[in-house]
């Protein structure tokens, strides 16, 4: 039975490629590509595909947002999140929103497709690395801690906002980016400042910088 995908990526280039790359597999099907939210919806409504590719780099928008997303347009389309950001901060979030798989890009394209294939039959995939590294955490989480260990009790919000802070941007520009009011900001960071015991607004970017520069 075919398997349809789309691709959701805003990156042309990259979804053409890795499409070509889908096609050459038995059963696979690439029915669509987006580049964002908008028409990852228009795509999804028209093909209600098996699975979905979908990168967390969408520009302004948010890619665990777009995986709750399409859980509740397409409950039945499996989600694989294929992702420059470094698997340490981001596998665990993706699949709490509703992924089945994560797979850096700068991986292999066998295991990109072993990922795909994991994924389609209902299957979690992560790369042996994360697997290693979360069941660590989960035996002896105080002797793997590190500097950035705290990151993770950060809710997905919060960890967008951090990101945005490491990547230069102030209150006002994050507010009109988020769509959200400068209270609201101001207030997240404050909780962001308590949860990664950051003692000033300097400290805090500086921390964001450092990390946005290592999950990138």
């Amino acid at each position: 039975m075919t398997c349809n995908v789309i691709i959701i990526d805003d990156h042309p280039l990259f979804s053409r490629g890795l499409s070509q790359l889908i096609e050459t597999q038995k059963d696979f099907k690439v029915v669509g590509l987006a580049k964002n939210r908008h028409e990852a919806a228009e795509v999804i409504h028209a093909t209600y595909p098996d699975l979905a590719i979908v990168d967390l780099n969408l520009g302004q928008e948010d890619g665990l947002e777009l995986i709750k997303d399409i859980n509740v347009m397409s409950p039945a389309t499996k989600i694989l999140v294929v992702s420059m950001h470094d698997e340490r901060f981001y596998a665990e979030r993706a699949l709490k929103a509703g992924a089945l798989g994560y797979i850096m890009k700068e991986e292999a394209e066998s295991q990109v497709i072993d990922a795909i294939q994991t994924v389609r039959n209902g299957e979690i995939y992560l790369s042996e690395k994360e697997r290693e590294r979360i069941n660590d955490l989960t035996e002896n989480s105080a002797k793997n801690a590190d500097k950035f260990a705290t990151v993770n009790s950060l809710s997905d919000r919060q960890l967008q906002i951090f990101t945005l802070i490491g990547k230069g941007l102030g209150t006002v520009e994050i507010a009109s980016k988020l769509n959200l009011s400068f209270k609201t900001i101001d207030t997240h960071k404050e909780n962001i400042k308590a949860k990664l015991h950051c003692t000033s607004s300097a400290e805090l970017r500086q921390m964001a910088i450092e990390w946005t520069n290592k999950a990138m």
